[in-house]
C-alpha cells in the first residue's frame, strides 16, 4: 500500500467532500480536461493539413470527409467549450475579446502572407 492510500484509507471525508489543492471544483476540472481535449485535436488535424493539404482525406474513409471538414469540426467543438466555460464564469468573455482584438491589433508585423 502506498502512503497516499493509506491516508486516504484513514480519511473520514470522502474523496469528493475534500477540497482539492488547486481549488477547482469537479465541474470546473472536467471542463478544463475536455478544452484541452479539443485544443489537441485542434492541433491534430492542423498536423495533418499541413503534411497533406485542406482538401486530404483519409485514403481508405473518403466518405469521412476532409481534412478542412475535420478543422471546422474540431475549431467549433472548441469554441463550445469556450463558450461553456464563459458560461459557467470559468473565463470573462470582455477579457477575451480583447486579448483577441489586441491580437488583430499586433499580430501584422509578424506575418508575411497574408
Amino acid at each position: 500500500m502506498s502512503d497516499e492510500q493509506a491516508i486516504y484509507e484513514n480519511d473520514p471525508l470522502p474523496q469528493r467532500v475534500r477540497k482539492p489543492f488547486n481549488g477547482l471544483s469537479d465541474a470546473e476540472l472536467e471542463r478544463l480536461a475536455i478544452l484541452a481535449e479539443e485544443a489537441a485535436e485542434v492541433v491534430q488535424v492542423v498536423g495533418k493539413i499541413l503534411r497533406h493539404g485542406y482538401e486530404s482525406c483519409h485514403p481508405h474513409r473518403p466518405e469521412q470527409g476532409t481534412n478542412r471538414q475535420h478543422l471546422e469540426e474540431e475549431i467549433g467543438n472548441f469554441a463550445h467549450m469556450v463558450d461553456r466555460m464563459i458560461a459557467k464564469g470559468d473565463v470573462d468573455e470582455g477579457m477575451i475579446l480583447a486579448s483577441s482584438t489586441e491580437k488583430a491589433r499586433t499580430i501584422g508585423q509578424y506575418l508575411h502572407h497574408q
